[in-house]
């Protein structure tokens, strides 16, 4: 059978029923099993289910362990993946790039404890979810037989506050920053409201109302119905000087070059500014998170018969088994928590609310460029 990664080969039924007998007897599985509060379960070298605690089976929503004995992980969580191949769980494109597939096919090669973060999406009650765990697959020797250990920890509600603290709380902190300021210079005129003062704070107590509504829709409990979609004519030099200014002192550019356009074939365009904001800031922190000192980031804009788009090129590439994950909420490749909004966050934004089309293309010969087109309104 084909595989893009792990083994498809399985333990046949007669091989598996002994191995399960083999560890339901064992006193120091029944300990663990026991005693191990978060989510555990026994696996076999083919990355079967011989024994799951009952906690992780109530998490699997199975009321008898026997239900997923023999299947893999990816197949007792209803991974969307799982069935891409006739290998099943930890053979298709996605699997390469999996937490677990990673953390388990690595500790069964090593003989070496291993653990990772494994974002996955999955189909629960009728519905697509995005969930992530923390994964330590840890080898276990028995009776010459080799087992893993897979302890489970669901991060999902951690990872998003994480995600929470890194962009929303740091947005939002620019523009109070901006409102208090303007506030101060109001003192300083003793009351007399300049009417372009009075313009701009206006305009940053709206866009301050904006993010904790963009905020909203990223968060599980609001569904995305907090936030309206305010289509207007915004002015496309004021876009990029605001993103201009803003990443001047942005840690991600530090040795970065940004250019941007210096002639735009309009003058404005009608969307939402606070969501394209969002977006191309996205876009571009992630061209300089990725990119190298010294390197530069390419903004651009072009206007064709039917959409508006918007570009942003770094000179690095994505590897190619990364690519089917892209968008994927909390998957990233780099550490640290609350990673793998921004990608995700741009598509959710740009084609769900904006009603555009967000792409990619990565090559060796002209590094990687991320895309938004908007259509003409």
């Amino acid at each position: 059978m084909e595989t893009h990664f792990a083994s498809p080969e399985r333990a046949d039924a007669s091989e598996l029923e002994q191995m399960v007998l083999s560890i339901n007897r064992n006193p120091v599985i029944d300990g663990l099993m026991q005693s191990v509060g978060g989510l555990l379960a026994v696996l076999n070298q083919h990355r079967q289910i011989l024994a799951v605690n009952d906690t992780l089976l109530k998490m699997l929503g199975f009321e008898n362990a026997d239900t997923i004995l023999g299947l893999r992980p990816g197949e007792a969580i209803n991974c969307i993946h799982a069935h891409e191949m006739p290998g099943g769980c930890g053979t298709s494109q996605h699997c390469s790039s999996c937490g677990a597939a990673i953390s388990i096919v690595s500790a069964l090669s090593s003989n070496e404890t291993m653990e990772k973060t494994c974002a996955a999406t999955v189909a629960k009650n009728d519905e697509i979810a995005e969930i992530c765990f923390k994964v330590r697959a840890s080898p276990l020797h028995i009776d010459d037989n080799l087992f893993i250990l897979l302890f489970l920890q669901d991060i999902t509600s951690q990872e998003e506050w994480a995600a929470l603290e890194r962009t929303f709380f740091h947005d939002i902190n620019n523009i109070v920053t901006s409102l208090a300021g303007n506030a101060a210079m109001l003192e300083l005129q003793d009351g007399n409201l300049d009417p372009g003062m009075a313009g701009q704070i206006r305009m940053l107590s709206l866009r301050l109302a904006k993010e904790v509504a963009i905020q909203g829709v990223l968060a599980k409990s609001s569904g995305g119905r907090n936030y309206r979609v305010s289509l207007q004519g915004i002015s496309i030099r004021q876009l990029f000087t605001e993103l201009g200014q803003f990443f001047t002192s942005h840690p991600a550019s530090k040795d970065i070059t940004l250019l941007l356009p210096e002639k735009y074939p309009v003058d404005t365009i009608k969307t939402d500014y606070c969501l394209l904001l969002r977006i191309l800031t996205n876009m571009l922190v992630n061209a300089m998170e990725a990119s190298k000192e010294g390197d530069t980031i390419t903004l651009g804009f072009e206007m064709g018969d039917d959409h508006a788009t918007f570009s942003v090129n770094n000179r690095q590439t994505i590897p190619e088994n990364i690519t089917c994950r892209i968008f994927q909420r909390h998957f990233s490749t780099k550490s640290g928590n609350g990673r793998g909004i921004g990608t995700y966050s741009m598509k959710l934004f740009g084609e769900k609310y904006l009603r555009g089309k967000v792409t990619f293309s990565t090559s060796n010969e002209n590094g990687t460029t991320f895309r938004l087109a908007l259509p003409k309104s």
